[in-house]
């Protein structure tokens, strides 16, 4: 089996309509990418199973929609106008830009610069072992704080009183509509939110493709519960996050499971557990983390609000600001780590030939099924079938090539399920049937097809 380079992969990807970049025809816009057809589907199969999973699967769990564009004190209230900042610094030579507790990091790994301050960071600079990564001078300017959210306008007039910020997280609306959520459903505790949206990021230095993009997408819980029952809840979340990793397909040896230590948490925080897969050339990366944030948000919420939200136990009769356990979840990092575990080029006939083949867990596979006529001769029949399939199921009607042509161009995709109508079809009512991975093909009732597709999906954590 070849292995490709990342670079290989990613051209595949843009190639075969799985991600474009962004506003290409007028030459792109820096870290910016739209998603295809396939990686559109690909998407959606991903939200659906998170959705089964964590909303329909657990029963304490519901879903909200909220805006995301905020009343900006929501932003005040939680310190993300005054502390959302990374600290940018310039190449004086070459002028370079860069985030300065990166660039010390990468030359000086040995060297802990999380929670250092921004005089602190400035004296590594200075010390001249810091080098420009482009040219290779080591003089730069002062380290300045760049704020990472995106500022627009509400109304006719730009100024002060009609700022506002694209959100920067998803979990604060969660938060701010607590106490809506517990007054129209009715619920008690424990109670999980959960919400799946776009968040808005303005990174110094976005990059790695689709991994860090300055527009991307969360899916988030915000789980809320009796203070002094977070280990319980903790636990609960990791090991339902390990159960839905198990469903995603991902090679074992390619997934980590990492407890922040002491030093990481923050001062709120009990404990984090990072889901991390290992990117070629970008070593392991996030995918998704779970933290017991305490009643640190509501706590922030109720004191800059003014409002109530404390929770009235109706066993104890006494009030109290609930905890949460967060598990949050980068869809677009989950995609790609995806359509990266993915793909293979598997050698054929002993080397002598090879196809490229995507081995997507088969309810995730942007097209569960392919259909294709034998011959031209074929196409009406065929068709009539195509379209009694694609109301049931994610397909594809394939007429270009030969019939070889197309069983590679559906396995690189990762179809799983490949259908011929053949000649003989009309007279015995049946398909081919061919299997994207074992390549194994079978005969089977048009009457019974739609059952057989439905059987095969049931496996759904089988690649």
């Amino acid at each position: 089996m070849a292995e490709k380079t990342f670079e290989e992969v990613q051209t595949h990807l843009i190639t075969s309509g799985f991600v474009y970049p962004g506003s290409e025809i007028y030459g792109g816009l820096s870290n910016s990418w739209d998603y295809g057809p396939l990686g559109t589907l690909l998407k959606n199969h991903l939200k659906d199973l998170w959705l089964k999973h964590f909303v329909r699967g657990i029963e304490y769990n519901v879903q909200i929609d909220p805006a995301i564009i905020r009343n900006p004190k929501v932003w005040e209230a939680t310190g993300h106008v005054a502390n959302f900042h990374d600290p940018l610094v310039d190449c004086k030579y070459c002028h370079a830009r860069y985030r300065a507790d990166q660039i010390i990091h990468e030359q000086k790994p040995d060297l802990d610069v999380d929670g250092r301050t921004q005089d602190q960071l400035n004296t590594i600079r200075q010390s001249g072992e810091i080098k420009c990564p482009s040219c290779g001078k080591n003089e730069f300017t002062s380290i300045r704080q760049f704020q990472m959210m995106f500022k627009t306008f509400i109304g006719v007039t730009e100024d002060k009183q009609s700022e506002v910020y694209l959100r920067p997280e998803t979990a604060q609306g969660i938060f701010v509509n607590f106490k809506n959520v517990r007054r129209t459903t009715r619920r008690k505790l424990p109670i999980g939110i959960c919400d799946i949206g776009k968040s808005f990021r303005n990174e110094i230095t976005p990059g790695n493709f689709t991994f860090r993009t300055r527009e991307f997408e969360q899916m988030e819980i915000e789980f809320f519960f009796k203070p002094g029952e977070d280990e319980k809840w903790f636990e609960f979340y990791k090991e339902n996050c390990k159960a839905f990793v198990e469903k995603l397909g991902l090679k074992d040896e390619k997934v980590r499971f990492r407890d922040h230590e002491p030093e990481e948490l923050a001062f709120y925080s009990k404990a984090t557990t990072d889901i991390e897969y290992d990117f070629p050339t970008l070593g392991w990366g996030e995918l998704m983390g779970i933290a017991c944030r305490g009643d640190y948000d509501l706590g922030r919420h109720r004191k800059a609000s003014t409002q109530d939200l404390t929770y009235l136990d109706p066993e104890t009769n006494t009030r109290y600001i609930p905890h949460v356990v967060e598990p949050s979840f980068g869809l677009d990092r989950l995609r790609l780590a995806l359509l990266r575990d993915s793909y293979e080029v598997e050698e054929l006939d002993g080397g002598k030939d090879s196809r490229i083949v995507r081995h997507l867990a088969r309810n995730l596979a942007p097209y569960t099924v392919a259909v294709m006529p034998l011959s031209n001769k074929l196409v009406a029949p065929a068709k009539e079938l195509f379209d009694s399939l694609r109301y049931d199921f994610d397909a594809i009607f394939d007429t270009t090539g030969s019939i070889g042509k197309r069983y590679r161009r559906e396995d690189a995709i990762g179809t799983p399920l490949c259908i011929t109508f053949d000649f003989d079809s009309a007279n015995d009512h049946c398909v081919t049937v061919r299997e994207r991975d074992s390549r194994k093909q079978e005969r089977v009732s048009i009457d019974s097809l739609k059952d057989y597709i439905r059987n095969f999906l049931a496996q759904e954590n089988v690649k």
